[in-house]
């Protein structure tokens, strides 16, 4: 058992960190967040339902540049590879729909979702500015998979797998819908493999009813996790401490 300093130290710490990612969140810290820590602040400062609350900060989201172009640029490059133009793709948890237009000119067609509405109507405002009219947006989330088999040459799921509580039966689905060959892309913060502070403040902020279920694995784990289910992994990269994960699974065949 911890002793009193030991706890009162703790709690500190928690609290400590809490705050730190509270301003984060805000746009009130002076520290500029890379692209995959805005994607770690926009899963875990959750208000309760979800949904309710990225449809309120949907603007805000959609305006919010990406601190870490260079990154970004990198992962969408490198995901580019993989897409011809003659491939159907799936994403879900989309967002504002960046991801899926920038890689639109390069496929036949994409079907992306996302469980906030403003979110998705940002996306096919965005989508009808630029004149891309093979992208199709809706709410939804990866239930979305639940029926068919063989659909998709590709599945895109960023910074949304610490998420879900049962990850294996997502990457059961992923799997079952991508046709043999076919490649699931995703970016995803390991957090076991995070920052103390990081992983401390996540339980003070669920207690305070501020963040979801998150789950707890490292690279390693979710690697092992996709091979389990049947992929091969064809790239991995992590850019640096307390930075998400970017792989690229194979399902043979």
């Amino acid at each position: 058992m911890l002793s009193r300093n030991k706890r009162t130290s703790t709690i500190q710490t928690g609290f400590a960190a809490y705050f730190v990612i509270k301003a984060w969140f805000y746009g009130r810290g002076r520290t500029k967040l890379s692209h995959a820590e805005f994607q770690i602040k926009r899963e875990t400062q959750t208000m309760k339902p979800s949904k309710q609350f990225w449809d309120k900060i949907a603007d805000k989201y959609a305006r919010d540049p990406v601190s870490d172009p260079e990154i970004y640029q990198r992962k969408l490059d490198i995901t580019r590879e993989y897409l011809s133009v003659d491939m159907r793709v799936f994403e879900f948890g989309c967002g504002t729909g960046s991801t899926a237009l920038y890689h639109a000119p390069a496929v036949a067609e994409i079907d992306a979702v996302d469980i906030s509405e403003n979110m998705i109507a940002i996306a096919r405002r965005k989508a009808a500015d630029q004149a891309i009219d093979n992208v199709n947006f809706r709410e939804g989330d990866v239930e979305t998979l639940s029926s068919g088999a063989e659909q998709y040459d590709v599945v895109m799921a960023h910074s949304i797998l610490h998420l879900v509580k049962n990850r294996k039966h997502v990457l059961d689905t992923v799997y079952r819908v991508l046709k043999p060959g076919g490649v699931f892309i995703t970016s995803t913060a390991c957090l076991s493999d995070f920052s103390f502070y990081i992983r401390a403040a996540i339980p003070v902020m669920q207690l305070l009813g501020k963040a979801p279920y998150v789950g707890y694995f490292t690279q390693k784990q979710l690697t092992g996790e996709l091979a389990e289910t049947g992929f091969s992994i064809a790239h991995q990269w992590c850019p640096g401490k307390n930075k998400a994960a970017f792989i690229i699974a194979r399902k043979d065949g």
